[in-house]
């Protein structure tokens, strides 16, 4: 009986990865997405001297706040797409005395005309 079993176990497990494909019938597949989407325009809009809830209100609240460093912001975001393209991003802002005063990152706001 147990030879039996075996049979029957390694048959179903064969069959499993022998599934027929239908040509251009591929399976469905989401988009993974994590952490605060910020992009270039919501950067831009980013001045040094700003409070915490005017950067709070353009950007939202930060993926990360460590109680450690608690004048720094770190907004990540990450994102897969079904076709396996991926996609990342860091910003880090930097308080002094409740305002802003530093931004770095990946995405980093546009310089000011003088």
């Amino acid at each position: 009986m147990p030879r039996a079993a075996l049979i029957l176990l390694a048959t179903v497990l064969a069959g499993c990865g022998a599934a027929p494909r239908i040509p251009g019938i591929t399976p469905y597949k989401i988009d993974i997405q994590q952490g605060n989407y910020v992009s270039q325009e919501m950067v831009a809009q980013l001045k040094p001297g700003m409070t915490r809830e005017q950067v709070r209100f353009i950007l939202g609240t930060p993926l990360l706040r460590d109680i450690f460093h608690a004048e720094r912001w770190d907004y990540v975001y990450w994102r897969e797409a079904a076709d396996g393209a991926r996609e990342s991003r860091k910003l880090a802002l930097f308080f002094d005395g409740g305002k802003l005063a530093r931004v770095d990152g990946d995405v980093v706001p546009a310089k000011e005309a003088k």
